[in-house]
């Protein structure tokens, strides 16, 4: 295929998406939220059965929906969509253990944290639709996209393996944070937590609430996982509606899945080396996509190879992860975490 006419077929990107489609889609995902927002009106510590009933039913929709895509649609559209959905979940996990790290840090009363979570999925749902526009737009318009793509990948992959080789993967410093540091600089913090108010009047003026804090602190880290998280489902399909709606269904079970393992998360020791190596593999995969719509002898990695990969990887991850973790030896960042549960 000639460079002119791998632009022309980049321009005009598939999708299953019709506006019908897209429009329901959309309705059901803000039902959903409003649902949890309703669950979550009262502040309660949750219990393990009602977060066992929470994840079994987001676990169970987007399968079921996976199915449907696949009788509707295809094999093909069904593998891009189950594969696609076991990345962002698998990500979607490395947000969870940094979410547990901010409740800890701000020391977030178990009564508080769901609707925390709560607000940090919202603000994800939203930073990833703005990131998959921007994607799809850039698939369109700019032939080296996958490129980028698969740049961006690799580097994050390479941060994360240094990271998790220095031992210092997940840290979280509350009064070095930018966002933090700048709602100081606007309004005046009281230290106590307020239930779920942002602010309160202090005097004669209205004060942050802890509650604010860290409700902006877990909205800043979604645009750091927005980054990578968009080019790494794009590297699995370039069809946009699969793309929303893998990131949608793995964020919305995060707020039930976190009080489900809350306690296994500590001891995923070797999660970031799993998920940089799924991430280089994607950035890879990417990077022969392009390379293969300039020049025609070079391979392309099928997508259910790549399921067969990602599996694998987070298999491996999770049992050495355990074994290692057998007698209760942690990293001195999870035992916070581990005790702060």
């Amino acid at each position: 295929m000639s460079q002119v006419s791998y632009l022309s077929a980049a321009s005009d990107l598939s999708s299953v998406g019709t506006p019908t489609l897209w429009a329901v889609t959309i309705i059901g995902v803000l039902l959903l939220l409003v649902l949890d927002f309703l669950v979550t009106r009262r502040p309660h510590e949750v219990s393990m059965r009602e977060a066992i009933g929470w994840s079994a039913f987001y676990i169970a929709l987007p399968l079921a929906f996976g199915g449907w895509i696949w009788s509707r649609f295809g094999s093909q559209q069904g593998v891009e969509y189950l594969t696609g959905y076991l990345v962002e979940k698998s990500l979607s996990v490395d947000n969870l253990f940094v979410f547990m790290l901010l409740l800890a840090a701000f020391a977030v009363p178990a009564v508080l944290a769901q609707r925390v979570l709560l607000y940090g999925i919202a603000g994800a749902l939203v930073l990833r639709a703005v990131f998959i526009a921007l994607g799809a737009a850039a698939l369109q318009t700019l032939d080296f996209a996958f490129l980028l793509f698969a740049i961006i990948l690799i580097a994050t992959a390479v941060k994360l393996l240094r990271d998790a080789m220095s031992g210092h993967q997940q840290e979280v410093d509350i009064n070095k944070m930018r966002s933090v540091k700048l709602l100081r600089k606007v309004m005046p913090v009281v230290d106590d937590y307020h239930g779920t108010k942002m602010t309160v009047r202090q005097g004669a003026k209205r004060a942050l609430t802890p509650f604010a804090l860290v409700v902006v602190a877990v909205l800043a880290t979604d645009v750091v996982f927005a980054v990578d998280s968009v080019p790494a489902v794009y590297g699995i399909t370039e069809d946009p509606y699969l793309v929303f709606a893998t990131n949608a269904f793995a964020l919305l079970g995060l707020r039930a899945l976190y009080f489900v393992l809350h306690a296994a998360l500590s001891r995923l020791v070797h999660l970031s080396y799993g998920l940089a190596i799924i991430l280089a593999f994607i950035g890879l995969k990417l990077g022969l996509h392009w390379a293969h719509g300039i020049w025609d002898s070079v391979p392309q990695i099928p997508t259910l190879a790549s399921l067969g990969v990602i599996i694998g990887v987070l298999v491996v991850v999770t049992v050495t992860s355990l074994r290692a973790t057998r007698g209760g030896d942690l990293p001195e960042d999870r035992k916070v975490v581990a005790e702060r549960h």
